[in-house]
C-alpha cells in the first residue's frame, strides 16, 4: 500500500506539470491516494512497525524502564496514582483522548479513546498496570529498579541496538507493563507512516487486577458508555512455552481460600505431649490430602459436575498445537508431571486446586521439638465454564464438614475449640467465574487471520488460558473477548526476578500495529 501511494503521488505531480493532464484525472488519482490508511496490509504494517522500532530501540526500552521504576502495588495509593497519571500523559502524547475513571476507595481506570474516521466498530484493548506483591529479599536486584541484562546476564544500558535475547528485570516487566508499552509504541509506528487505525480504539488499563479486580464490575456499571465496545482484546498472559504466538478465547475463573486449623492453646514439648495432643500440621495436611490427590485430581464430591465439555472446534484447535511437554520438562527439571498422562494444554482446561502456601512450625536451624498451636494453608481454585465461585465454595465446605470439621469464620475462642474435635477457620476471597468466547465468531477468526498475515505463520489457538483473568466482566451482552498475549512464558510472572525477553516486546509492537490497522 505504501509503495502504491508513492507511485500515485508521483503520477499526480507529473499531471500537475502537464497542461494536457485533465483536472478530472488528477482528482481521480488523488482519490486513490486518499484511500483510508487502514488499507495497509498486516504484513506491510508489521514491517513498518519493525522499521520504526529499529530506529528507536533505546527510547522504547527507556520509556518502559521509567514506567517500571514506579512501584505499583494496588494497595499503594500514592504510587498507583503516579502510574495512572504517567499513563494518561503517555497516551495523550500519542494523540489519544485520555483520562482517569474513578471510584472511591479503588485505583483509577486509565481510559483513552482514539477514534478513526469512517470506522464502523470499536475495539477495546485491556491491560493492567498494577503488579504482584514482592519480597525484596528474594530478588537479585530491587524489584522497582529495572535492570537490562544481556544474554550472558551482565547489566547493560539501553542502546540504539539491543540484543533481542536480552532481558529486562523488574516487577511488572512482563505482567503487564510490557504490553502497554508495546501498544503505545505501535501507535508511534502508525504515525511514522501516516497510517490510521481501521477501527475506533479504546484503551483500558486497570490498577488492581493483581488484587482480584474486586471493583472492575462496578466500573462497568458506573461507566457503561465509556466501557462499551464491539469486542475486547485482553493483552495479559504469556505466549506459548515454545515461544510461538498464541491467542486465547477464554480464561479460567478463580476463587481462593485461607484455612486455619488448631492444636493446643500454647506450644507443647513433643516429647511430653506427642501422640496425645493433636498436631495441627498433621491435621491440616490430611485434610488437604482428602481434597486433592498427587496427580492433581480433585476428590471433592460433585466437583466436576458443572464443567462444560469442549466443542468440536475447540478440540480441533487444541489438537493442532504441537506437544511441547518434553521440552518443558527438561527446562523445568521435572521428573514427572501430574494429570495422568494428559498434556499441559489439556490440563489447563480442567479445574485445578493449587496449594499456594503453608505456614506452621519451623525447619532447619529454627526447628524445635514442638507441637504447634495452629497450621495455615492458602489455596487457589481455578475454575472452568460453567463453574462458579459460589458452587465451588458450597462443595468444598460440604466436603470439609464431612471430614468431621467444625467451620468458623473468625478466630475461635477456647470454648469453641474444646467443644469440637476439629475446628477450621475458612476465609474465602471474592473470586470470579470462568468465561469463553466462541472461536467461530468473525472477530475471533479475524484476529487470528491478521496475526497470521503479519507474522507469516498462524498463532496457536487456545480455548482458554491456564491463568485467570476476569474475562466474564468484559462479556456484557456476550461481547466477544480475545486474549492477545505477547510476553515470554519464562518470565517469572508473580515471582521474584520477573523479566521480559526483549524480542517479545519487539514482536508485540508489530502485532499490535497490524491489529490496529486491520481489525474491521
Amino acid at each position: 500500500m505504501l509503495s502504491l501511494a508513492k507511485h500515485l503521488v508521483g503520477e499526480i505531480l507529473r499531471f500537475a506539470q502537464d497542461d494536457k493532464g485533465s483536472m478530472k484525472k488528477l482528482i481521480a488519482l488523488w482519490s486513490l491516494v486518499a484511500i483510508p490508511a487502514f488499507a495497509i496490509s498486516p504484513v506491510e504494517m508489521s514491517h513498518a512497525a519493525r522499521d520504526y522500532r529499529m530506529k528507536h530501540e533505546r527510547e522504547i526500552v527507556g520509556e518502559l524502564m521509567e514506567l517500571l521504576a514506579i512501584p505499583n502495588l494496588a494497595s499503594d495509593t500514592t504510587n498507583i496514582e503516579k502510574n495512572a497519571n504517567a499513563l494518561v500523559t503517555m497516551l495523550t502524547r500519542r494523540g489519544a483522548e485520555a483520562r482517569l475513571l474513578r471510584m472511591e476507595g479503588t485505583p483509577p481506570l486509565v481510559y483513552a479513546t482514539l477514534p478513526s474516521r469512517n470506522a464502523k466498530i470499536t475495539i477495546a484493548f485491556y491491560a493492567h498496570y498494577d503488579g504482584q506483591p514482592v519480597d525484596p529479599k528474594q530478588w537479585t536486584t530491587p524489584p522497582w529498579q529495572p535492570v537490562l541484562r544481556n544474554p550472558s546476564g551482565s547489566p547493560i544500558e539501553p542502546s540504539s541496538h539491543i540484543d533481542p535475547e536480552s532481558r529486562l528485570y523488574a516487577r511488572s516487566a512482563s505482567d503487564d507493563k510490557a504490553p502497554i508499552i508495546a501498544m503505545l509504541t505501535a501507535l508511534d509506528a502508525l504515525k511514522s507512516v501516516k497510517a490510521t487505525p481501521s477501527v475506533n480504539l479504546k484503551f483500558v488499563f486497570e490498577g488492581e487486577e493483581e488484587a482480584g479486580s474486586p471493583h472492575l464490575g462496578a466500573y462497568f456499571d458506573r461507566y457503561p458508555k465509556e466501557l462499551a465496545a464491539d469486542a475486547w482484546m485482553l493483552c495479559d498472559g504469556p505466549v506459548h512455552q515454545s515461544r510461538h504466538m498464541q491467542l486465547y478465547y477464554g480464561a479460567r475463573g478463580v476463587t481462593d481460600l485461607e484455612m486455619t486449623v488448631y492444636g493446643p492453646s500454647r506450644p507443647l514439648h513433643s516429647g511430653h505431649y506427642g501422640n496425645w495432643a493433636p498436631n495441627p500440621i498433621v491435621t491440616l495436611t490430611h485434610l488437604i490430602d482428602s481434597m486433592r490427590d498427587t496427580d492433581g485430581r480433585i476428590l471433592i464430591a460433585g466437583y466436576y459436575d458443572d464443567v462444560t465439555p469442549l466443542t468440536d472446534v475447540e478440540r480441533d484447535a487444541l489438537g493442532a498445537i504441537p506437544n511441547f511437554d518434553d521440552d518443558l520438562k527438561r527446562e523445568l527439571a521435572l521428573g514427572r508431571t501430574e494429570g495422568a498422562g494428559k498434556s499441559l494444554n489439556e490440563l489447563i482446561l480442567i479445574p485445578a486446586l493449587n496449594l499456594r502456601g503453608f505456614v506452621a512450625g519451623h525447619v532447619e536451624e529454627q526447628a524445635s521439638n514442638t507441637i504447634s498451636t495452629e497450621a495455615r494453608a492458602s489455596i487457589d481454585f481455578r475454575l472452568v465454564p460453567a463453574q462458579t465461585p459460589e458452587r465451588v465454595r458450597e462443595r468444598v465446605e460440604r466436603h470439609i464438614a464431612a471430614q468431621n470439621f467444625f467451620i468458623v469464620r473468625e478466630n475461635p475462642d477456647a470454648a469453641t475449640r474444646m467443644a469440637h474435635p476439629n475446628v477450621v477457620k475458612l476465609v474465602w476471597g471474592p473470586g470470579y467465574p470462568a468465561s469463553r468466547t466462541s472461536m467461530d465468531l468473525p472477530i475471533s477468526r479475524r484476529v487470528a487471520n491478521v496475526i497470521t498475515a503479519a507474522q507469516g505463520v498462524p498463532p496457536y489457538l487456545l480455548p482458554s488460558l491456564g491463568g485467570s483473568v476476569p474475562m466474564y466482566l468484559f462479556r456484557h451482552g456476550n461481547t466477544p473477548v480475545v486474549g492477545v498475549p505477547i510476553v515470554n512464558h519464562d518470565n517469572n510472572q508473580h515471582a521474584a526476578n520477573e523479566n521480559l525477553r526483549i524480542q517479545n516486546l519487539w514482536d508485540g509492537i508489530e502485532i499490535f500495529a497490524a491489529l490496529f490497522t486491520n481489525l474491521r
